[in-house]
């Protein structure tokens, strides 16, 4: 299907006579007749459903549609994005393991690879999102499982080429992992390019509407683990955890998110209530029309902020004082995402000042949003590092985000416009 077919129509087909939406399912446990069809779905967990806290037919359907927006295999959806990225790789790293990683990620996800990871003897190498083959190759250790970024980093905005480390990843016979999550499927297929697993926090554009938190895992069924069988023995060798099955031999290419939930989210139980799948189904519906409309919003107002005395740098890649201009025509020819960053001139307190006179924009710990919101990093989220850690750490004091939302460019533009009138 064309990605706004499928954001309508993929996932659940309502049978003769069956609600025409989605329904939301509301149980914990499904009823069976006989001890042997539990048995059955027990050895074969692809047969039937057995418990909501690895599965739901709610969830399952929006799971079913967002594997095919990717151009997956099949989709886990997770009670988080952070849940999403940690199951993404705890499903293939064990202590004594190690991963590589791009630097321009979430700060969430790099204190995620670099402290709480490493507690469990998970050690992580990042490279530039720059990084040549050669140089991605040179990180990549005998005990490396995987090759981790994202496609448009939070909030730093640098574009991953996609193709670049997939070419790295797969010479040394490792999967390319990454979080699709500023441009969604709509601008951005990683899986087109090389890439072998997909990350979201659904709680960003997926959502849309600031509802519900939430992320999903997605394997596009590609890589060939059996090819590499002595570096992945979780999904080569039996599981005795899972009465001895070798998800490989079992479940060929849905090895990966089989193993994903039948082992980890049966033991960590970090799953969606059926509620939170049913309203990320009806806001998938919209999505094409709304990351148009993102896109083109941020398109404008990073242009316009280029004007601006007020501003030092603006970081948005569809602009062509971008050094990821390239990487963006070439990965996200129809748009980016709605997100800006911009560093004011005059430091924390007039960056702080700026975020204080705005009225259309609304200050929030989010982004992606139909409303248009900003935060000034500086002021919240890493308040306890002076000015020169805040440097040290790639976040200028001046430095604001801006989440483009759905209202009209002209309105976004003019809110900015006499903030910063008022910062004179």
């Amino acid at each position: 299907m064309n990605v706004n077919t499928a954001c309508i129509h993929a996932g659940y087909e309502a049978a003769n006579g069956e609600p025409r939406c989605l329904p939301i399912y509301l149980s914990t446990t499904f009823h069976y007749d006989k001890c042997a069809d539990v048995a059955d779905i027990f050895d074969d967990p692809t047969l039937g459903m057995i418990y909501s806290r690895f599965e739901n037919p709610t969830c399952d359907a929006t799971e079913r549609k967002i594997a095919a927006l990717e151009g997956g295999a099949a989709a886990m959806l997770t009670s988080s994005g952070q849940a999403a990225n940690l199951l993404a790789v705890l499903n293939l790293c064990s202590a004594g393991d190690h991963l590589v990683s791009s630097a321009a990620i979430y700060g969430g996800t790099v204190n995620l690879l670099s402290f709480t990871l490493k507690r469990f003897g998970i050690d992580c190498t990042f490279v530039s999102p720059r990084a040549s083959k050669e140089e991605i190759a040179a990180a990549i250790r005998p005990n490396t499982k995987l090759v981790f970024g994202e496609t448009v980093a939070n909030p730093a905005l640098a574009v991953l080429d996609i193709e670049t480390f997939a070419a790295a990843a797969h010479e040394a016979g490792i999967p390319l992992v990454m979080d699709n999550t500023f441009p969604t499927p709509v601008m951005c297929r990683p899986i087109e390019w090389g890439c072998d697993i997909v990350t979201h926090s659904t709680t960003k554009y997926i959502d849309g509407h600031a509802m519900t938190g939430g992320g999903v895992i997605v394997d596009s069924g590609n890589f060939d683990w059996t090819a590499h069988a002595d570096r992945f023995p979780g999904l080569t060798e039996p599981d005795e955890s899972y009465h001895g099955v070798v998800y490989t031999e079992a479940y060929g290419k849905l090895a990966y998110i089989v193993k994903a939930r039948m082992q980890l989210m049966r033991d960590l139980g970090c799953y969606p209530p059926a509620t939170n799948g049913f309203i990320l189904n009806q806001t998938i519906e919209t999505l094409p029309l709304r990351m148009r409309q993102h896109c083109d919003n941020a398109q404008r107002v990073a242009e316009w902020l280029e004007g601006r005395p007020e501003v030092e740098k603006v970081d948005f890649p569809g602009l062509t004082s971008s050094p990821d201009h390239d990487l963006a025509e070439k990965y996200l020819p129809d748009g980016v995402c709605g997100v800006i960053s911009i560093i004011v001139a005059g430091g924390r307190e007039r960056a702080a000042a700026l975020l204080d006179h705005l009225k259309l924009a609304s200050i929030e710990v989010h982004v992606a949003d139909s409303q248009t919101c900003v935060l000034h990093p500086a002021s919240t989220t890493h308040r306890q590092l002076t000015d020169e850690q805040l440097v040290a750490c790639g976040i200028e004091p001046g430095l604001v985000r801006l989440s483009c939302g759905l209202e009209g460019a002209d309105d976004i533009i003019a809110d900015l416009e006499q903030a910063f009138s008022a910062i004179a």
